[in-house]
């Protein structure tokens, strides 16, 4: 019994006809699957089929056959399909995670540095709240990182950058209409501040505010930018954002500079020093280069 006459018997039951059988499923002649069909019940010993006024019809043995031929063509498959994957080498995985936001600056950099891996490897890319991507980092998941610098013992970080915050605000605001947002603007103010999730930007606002003396209790608490220019929008309020989420505004809502010595929070990379993942050392071989282009330079840029 071979494979073909496996498969000539499923597409007979499936299509109920031989002539559909033979010119759509097939590509064959009809008498000529009419005669592998009896070589395969000569071979069974059992009728497999009967015509009927509504066609070809299986009969109790046909369908006891049916299921098992099924089987055996889904195993006859995967054996090809295993034999194949052991043939190519697997590709290596090189995979990095970007808080939220980050990867519209900095994921063109990283494929900048990776242009002659990136053909040799099944790259990976994934956008997650900061503490997330540590916890992946860590656990090996990923193999680096664009994160805030997430206490996490095994993960070595790089800062790339220190992005300064500025004002969240609708268009329309009564502040909007100035160059710049100083903290006494704040007092009095609906804002929107941050829960445990962003806890280090959270961290540098309040201490922020606390150093400025305004006194503000957030009216919101969010975990995410995008979040909170939705909160921004729809609730008239004000946040403290880092700077990398002006371009991603819309047109209700606009930024405006902290005057005087505004808050900064870094930006890192982060990695386990033990991965001794090719690619990742040829990355960290470049990362002079990322940071010295930035975040700023791909804006402009673009």
């Amino acid at each position: 019994m071979e494979l073909r006459h496996l498969r000539y018997f499923v597409a007979v039951a499936e299509e109920g006809s031989l002539t559909v059988a033979a010119e759509k499923r097939l590509h064959t002649a009809q008498p000529s699957l009419s005669r592998q069909l009896r070589d395969l019940e000569q071979e069974v010993g059992a009728q497999l089929f009967t015509r009927g006024a509504r066609g070809i019809e299986l009969t109790p043995a046909g369908r006891a056959f049916l299921d098992h031929a099924r089987l055996a063509l889904g195993q006859a498959a995967e054996a090809v399909a295993a034999a194949r994957r052991a043939a190519r080498p697997a590709k290596a995985t090189f995979a990095v995670g970007f808080l939220t936001g980050q990867e519209v600056d900095w994921l063109p950099h990283v494929t900048q540095i990776l242009r002659t891996e990136l053909p040799k490897i099944d790259f990976k890319v994934s956008s997650l709240y900061s503490p997330d991507v540590a916890d992946a980092v860590q656990s090996g998941e990923l193999d680096l990182g664009f994160m805030r610098v997430e206490p996490r013992p095994d993960v070595t970080y790089q800062v790339v950058a220190s992005e300064r915050l500025v004002a969240i605000l609708p268009s329309d605001h009564r502040l909007a209409s100035g160059t710049e947002v100083s903290p006494a603007d704040l007092v009095g103010e609906n804002l929107i501040g941050f829960s445990d999730v962003p806890h280090i930007l959270r961290d540098v606002v309040d201490t922020y505010l606390r150093q400025k003396g305004v006194g503000v209790e957030p009216s919101h608490r969010i975990d995410n930018f995008a979040m909170g220019i939705s909160l921004v929008a729809s609730t008239r309020g004000i946040a403290l954002l880092p700077a990398y989420v002006e371009p991603l505004l819309p047109w209700s809502v606009v930024s405006r500079p902290l005057s005087g010595d505004p808050p900064t929070i870094d930006l890192a990379v982060g990695y386990r020093r033990d991965n001794q993942s090719p690619v990742l050392a040829t990355f960290l071989a470049g990362i002079d280069q990322l940071i010295a282009a930035g975040p700023a330079g791909l804006r402009n840029s673009g």
